[in-house]
């Protein structure tokens, strides 16, 4: 009775629940009757000087109710036409539950063989898609939509899209919809949500690290609609289904807008059809006000960060700024390399191009006697420069690149040379009597930015050409020993390197480590908790500066940005202070 009892239930629980894959688009799927019907534009595209080579098929969507004096919302899909989705287009907006938008579907690049005979084609498709970086999103920006934007309609209307990225989405299916997802991730201004359909977040081509990334990083103003089904692909890439629920958790975790819907489907797009309608409807529920998230649970953002408070642009129109070094009373000295000209940024955030001599440093760092030291890769001298602005030659014929002076007057800086493979890069010590020594060379690739601890039992130095930052002992005669691949940076999916450059403590222990990703903060036991990156997405140095040492400068190229936090940076030449013991 008991086994008859099960299969009966058995039986039942069948009849309940939808076969899998077994979803039936709806009414907004389908062409109704007395709804206007857009227009569809085709063309190849074969003008990509990002993907030389390439050619794709590209097919615009015009709804009828556009009208050129205003640009039109976007969207844009991986994979051509998918999901019906003109006629939900025209379904939405006629009832007003959409915008106007306008639809850019573009299929992947194929590289055409010279003899399709004998030869096969090169198919872009993963290349494009599942690759991380910003290639595929500075195809769409710079080059197709602008040649969108060269198209007229039948009617012979303009087709203006706008620029916002609050006026733009992006999806796609499998590896098009982690396209989709990574041209948001990369450029937020320009793409605000996202439609993402059995989404391939697996280990193809490093799609997989996301589900980390999205923790750690300031959360940028991204909406995503996630769909997978249980049935999803398995396979040597990774586990589908695991990683679209691992996609979610993050980005709820961090404080995203983040929906989902999960079924029973494989690797297909029947279910993400069915739903596309009603995921529009939520990607775009209250434009045109601009996406917002709630507050990111990762505990060292909330700890750093000031509500309201983001970047400040300092200064612009720079040829290339290095340094920087903040004084005892918290102004925060910068060169601008290339031009060879100095400046202070005082403590009511004006820039001042000071009249001392132009210097050509890299590197440069105070003392407890407010003396200013400085390095240069261009000028191969260490200067220490007296509080009237007289220089006096520390060391000469040896480059650096960055420095940092202790506050027993011990100074170390980085000396990587034009060419590691054949003269290894070196970390000198300048005593304060002035003798000169070697205390490391060979292993780092390429010695860069230089720090102590907040107690200075520890200097740090950061490895431009790999993902690490060093960590030594400082002994009492300032020597170093216990030399380890301490912190462990996170490095963007294009780059063999972290471009490790400038680096500093603050109060806690913390590190702060400039690199191409942004800021990477990393706690005392060299692991990275968050990463904030800078306005421009460019960053060579930071400092600590401020009446309360509590604003982060960061010289970023041809600009100067700084931001409040609420932390104290570490100053080498104060007093040493004990950092509270890290979580282990």
């Amino acid at each position: 009775m008991k086994i008859i009892f099960l299969l009966a239930l058995l039986a039942l629980t069948a009849l309940l629940l939808p076969a899998a894959d077994d979803y039936v688009p709806g009414p907004d799927s389908k062409v109704q009757p007395g709804v206007p019907q857009g227009e569809l534009i085709k063309f190849e595209f074969a003008a990509s000087k990002i993907f030389p080579g390439t050619t794709r098929d590209v097919t615009v969507y015009v709804p009828k109710q556009f009208d050129p004096a205003k640009p039109a919302c976007v969207y844009v899909n991986q994979d051509g036409v998918q999901w019906n989705a003109p006629s939900v287009f025209d379904n939405l907006i006629a009832r007003g539950e959409l915008p106007i938008i306008i639809g850019v579907f573009v299929t992947p690049g194929v590289v055409k063989a010279r003899d399709p005979a004998t030869q096969q084609d090169r198919f872009n498709r993963s290349f494009e898609y599942d690759g991380l970086g910003d290639a595929y999103v500075r195809f769409l920006l710079d080059e197709l939509l602008p040649a969108v934007e060269m198209k007229t309609t039948a009617d012979g209307r303009a087709i203006r899209l706008s620029h916002a990225g609050n006026d733009r989405a992006i999806g796609g299916s499998s590896s098009g919809a982690i396209c989709a997802f990574t041209a948001a991730w990369e450029r937020p201004e320009a793409f605000s949500r996202v439609f993402s359909c059995i989404g391939t977040y697996v280990g193809l081509r490093g799609g997989n690290v996301y589900s980390t990334l999205i923790r750690k990083y300031e959360p940028k103003p991204i909406r995503v609609f996630l769909q997978d089904g249980a049935n999803d692909n398995n396979h040597y890439g990774g586990d589908w289904w695991m990683a679209n629920q691992a996609m979610e958790r993050s980005l709820a975790f961090a404080g995203y807008e983040v929906n989902h819907a999960w079924g029973d489907g494989a690797h297909s797009g029947k279910q993400g059809t069915m739903l596309f309608p009603d995921a529009m409807r939520w990607l775009w529920h209250d434009w045109p006000q601009p996406v917002k998230g709630t507050p990111t649970k990762n505990a060292l953002l909330t700890e750093l960060l000031i509500p309201g408070e983001d970047w400040q642009l300092v200064g612009e129109g720079y040829k290339g700024t290095e340094g920087p070094a903040v004084n005892a009373h918290g102004e925060v000295f910068f060169n601008d390399v290339t031009a060879s000209k100095t400046y202070k940024i005082g403590l009511d955030g004006k820039v001042t191009l000071l009249n001392a001599d132009s210097k050509k440093s890299n590197g440069e760092a105070f003392d407890a006697n407010g003396r200013l030291y400085s390095v240069s890769m261009r000028d191969p001298r260490v200067l220490r420069y007296s509080n009237d602005g007289k220089a006096t030659v520390l060391a000469d014929d040896i480059a650096g690149n960055d420095i940092v002076v202790a506050s027993s007057g011990n100074v170390y800086f980085t000396n990587p040379p034009p060419d590691p493979s054949n003269d290894p890069s070196k970390l000198w010590l300048i005593r304060p009597d002035g003798t000169k020594q070697v205390v490391d060379t060979g292993a780092v690739k390429y010695m860069n930015g230089v720090t102590l601890s907040p107690d200075q039992s520890l200097l740090y130095v950061a490895d431009y050409r790999s993902h690490w930052v060093y960590s030594y002992s400082v002994q009492p005669d300032g020597t170093l020993l216990n030399k380890q691949r301490y912190t462990w940076l996170h490095v963007a999916d294009t780059d063999d390197q972290s471009n490790a450059d400038g680096i500093r403590c603050d109060r806690d222990g913390r590190l702060y480590v400039a690199t191409k990703l942004g800021v990477q903060v990393c706690d005392q036991p060299g692991r990275v908790n968050a990463i904030i990156p800078t306005p421009n997405r460019r960053i060579a140095n930071l400092v600590f500066g401020g009446e309360k040492f509590d604003t982060l400068f960061a010289t970023c190229g041809d600009k100067v940005f700084k931001r409040k936090l609420k932390t104290t940076g570490s100053n080498a030449w104060d007093t040493p202070s004990k950092p509270p013991k890290p979580r282990l």
